[in-house]
């Protein structure tokens, strides 16, 4: 514990939230003696969690209309702010020069993106090394980022959705393929009957997407109409690219852009959420919507082609890791890598990392995928120990089950990598 006491300077204070005192065991108690002063810490004092005031757990409250707005937000901090204090740090962990940095990150970023014309340069080196939680930066700096990105003509893979027809309606006599019983896939019977399939499908997905957030799951009001929000986007996108349609894990990339979008703090930019979310979620698959496309598999565009690069990556980065894998114990990069890079690492870490992780992600200025890639090798080199001694089961099931780390270290030793494997100079001690 520190010893004395420590006086925290005005800048350092802006930093920390404003109800910082409710946190601190004690402080209502010393408040009155401490009128004045600078704000203090007796050693040897603890942070406790919030308690969500006995909402959510066990009783209701009596008006639950009144009050779904204040549950919507305890919920939100219960399952993202509110953390157990990992025993191995300190008491020194939340440092003054940290809270100093962050503040200052925070300033730099929101003056960028107060400007007439935003640097996207200046954004993606602050993004880069995270972006702070609240306040809207992380939705702003977001939909900066996604909608620089030009969406052009797309793979033959995507194609607008037959007998989409401008003006008005006309009446038609209904042919015999039309018949509800006809096997046609041109039946406007068939089409309905696939649209409400693809919808049973996205209804269990939302389901099962991040079942430990209160965001998006339970029988809450709130949760129930992020869930059809999100219902809504996947059907128009599944409408609108009938090859492709809905795959499954396409909730899990929507998941964080929609999160983001709807916690925002402005309130109009919140209500837009949806039609944000839908036009971004757009933009980040067209970098890698052809990995859904089955059709495209073999091509130079498709998944294989992609796992390849990975593991091209990775030889040139640690041969001896790559020989291992490849040859010694055949754990082949589609066996660990295809839910890695699909689903852009969204079920390999929790909810707080993946976000964290997508800042990166956005902001690099060689594009998602090239940062996604490395991001992949730097997971093979951080537990390449492990590897190197592991056989067939024990390595897929490490690389199946990614283990805990951290992530920041993660990043930097993706960032140390470069895109041409022929440039490498990285040496790593793991």
């Amino acid at each position: 514990m520190l010893k004395g006491k420590l006086k925290l300077p005005d800048k350092a204070k802006r930093a920390f939230p404003d109800r910082l005192g409710s946190l601190v065991a004690g402080f209502e108690d010393k408040e009155e003696e401490n009128r004045g002063s600078d704000l203090v810490f007796e050693s040897g004092e603890e942070l406790e969690t919030i308690q969500p005031n006995g909402y959510g757990s066990g009783g209701e409250s009596e008006n639950d209309e009144d009050d779904e707005d204040y549950d919507e937000k305890v919920d939100r901090e219960s399952d993202l702010r509110i953390r157990p204090k990992p025993e191995r740090e300190g008491p020194g962990s939340v440092s003054v020069l940290a809270a100093i940095a962050a503040d200052d990150k925070r300033s730099d970023l929101e003056y960028e993106l107060s400007q007439p014309e935003i640097n996207l340069e200046k954004l993606q080196r602050i993004a880069s090394s995270g972006l702070p939680d609240g306040g809207g930066l992380r939705a702003t700096a977001w939909k900066s980022q996604l909608t620089r990105k030009k969406v052009g003509a797309l793979s033959y893979c995507d194609h607008p959705a037959d007998g989409v027809v401008a003006g008005p309606l006309k009446r038609h006599e209904i042919s015999e393929e039309d018949h509800p019983l006809s096997l046609g896939k041109a039946s406007v019977w068939h089409q309905y009957f696939q649209h409400t399939e693809i919808a049973e499908q996205i209804d269990r997905d939302l389901q099962r997407t991040h079942p430990d957030l209160k965001f998006f799951s339970g029988d809450s009001s709130f949760s129930r109409k992020h869930r059809e929000s999100m219902r809504s986007i996947l059907l128009l996108f599944a409408k609108l690219n009938p090859v492709i349609r809905y795959v499954q894990g396409m909730n899990e990339v929507l998941a964080p852009i929609y999160y983001v979008f709807s916690t925002d703090t402005n309130e109009q930019n919140a209500a837009n959420a949806e039609a944000d979310s839908f036009s971004c979620f757009v933009r980040l698959l067209s970098d890698s919507v052809d990995h859904f496309c089955e059709q495209l598999d073999n091509s130079a565009v498709g998944i294989l082609s992609t796992l390849s690069r990975l593991s091209e990556l990775l030889k040139a980065n640690d041969e001896e890791l790559w020989r291992h894998l490849e040859f010694t114990t055949k754990v082949k990069p589609q066996y660990y890598a295809f839910r890695w890079i699909t689903l852009l690492l969204t079920q390999e870490f929790n909810f707080q990392c993946i976000m964290r992780i997508w800042d990166s992600l956005l902001s690099s200025p060689y594009g998602v995928q090239d940062m996604l890639l490395k991001i992949c090798c730097a997971m093979l080199l951080c537990v390449k120990s492990r590897l190197l001694s592991g056989d067939f089961v024990a390595n897929l099931k490490l690389l199946q089950n990614y283990p805990d780390i951290n992530i920041e270290h993660l990043l930097q030793v993706a960032r140390d990598l470069s895109s041409d494997p022929s440039t490498y100079r990285l040496s790593l001690t793991l």
